[in-house]
């Protein structure tokens, strides 16, 4: 009889946590690769914008960092350089025309400017001028190598973080989240082949190329990856509910033998 009232009681038990899984609460579906589109400003704002500035910052300090490290420019720095020998415009006018015709090719990836872009030209000048301001330069081979690594390092953490807040890229990277959006690969893979599309034009004009500027070239977009899923934004108003099994009700009746056993069992039946 003991035996009885136990199988009972752990029948009862079973069907409450059946009912308490199907009825509980629905979980939240996280993508598997990182969403990078445009999040409205005013979702979470103040824990978007400092990222957004943070990240902005940490960049134009990283390439003041590879600037001194004088081992190699960034393959856009080589395109300007290589332009700069077969046109009478500056540096800073060939880096501005580029922007501009960056963002024109926006459109046919149905890209917008948002603030994101524009805090991405002021704070990213002011950065980079502090930075040249602030690191030393003529320093021994050890430490350029050193300033070349971290250099890198830097740089793919900080676009990751500022994309990351999707607030909206820069003009350049405009290209890269555009195009991987609309053709459905990762963001390390298209900017390592923009890049190296850049870094070659620039060459074959004449821009200087230096061991810093394959490095660049080459790991600056699997790091961006790899730091995405740690930053990038998951607005909570796009999450995806997970897909559940409906509730159905049942009818409880009363203790029956169990065929196998024999022991008494609650058993429950589903309405058709």
């Amino acid at each position: 009889m003991q035996q009885q009232v136990v199988d009972g009681d752990a029948g009862k038990r079973r069907s409450r946590h059946r009912e308490r899984s199907v009825a509980g609460r629905t979980p939240v579906r996280r993508p598997s690769k990182p969403t990078l589109t445009y999040v409205s400003l005013g979702e979470r704002p103040l824990r978007r914008i400092p990222q957004l500035l943070v990240g902005l910052a940490l960049y134009g300090f990283s390439l003041s960092v590879l600037v001194r490290a004088a081992l190699g420019v960034n393959p856009w720095s080589v395109l300007y350089e290589g332009l700069q020998h077969h046109t009478s415009l500056s540096f800073g006018t060939i880096t501005a025309a580029l922007g501009v015709l960056a963002l024109l090719l926006w459109i046919p990836l149905r890209q917008r400017p948002t603030v994101g872009t524009l805090a991405n030209i002021v704070v990213v000048a002011y950065s980079t001028d502090l930075g040249l301001q602030l690191i030393p330069d003529h320093l021994g081979l050890p430490g350029r190598v050193g300033l070349l690594v971290g250099g890198v390092l830097l740089n793919g953490l900080s676009v990751a973080v500022y994309v990351g807040a999707r607030l909206g890229p820069g003009p350049r990277d405009g290209l890269v989240t555009g195009t991987a959006t609309r053709t459905g690969r990762s963001i390390g893979l298209i900017r390592t082949m923009i890049e190296l599309t850049v870094l070659v034009s620039g060459w074959l004009l004449g821009g200087s190329v230096g061991v810093g500027t394959m490095l660049y070239a080459l790991a600056v977009g699997p790091i961006t990856q790899y730091f995405l899923h740690w930053f990038a934004y998951q607005s909570t108003i796009h999450a995806l509910p997970a897909v559940r099994a409906p509730s159905l009700p049942y009818i409880q009746k009363p203790l029956a033998p169990c065929r196998e056993t024999g022991r008494l069992a609650e058993v429950h039946r589903r309405h058709p």
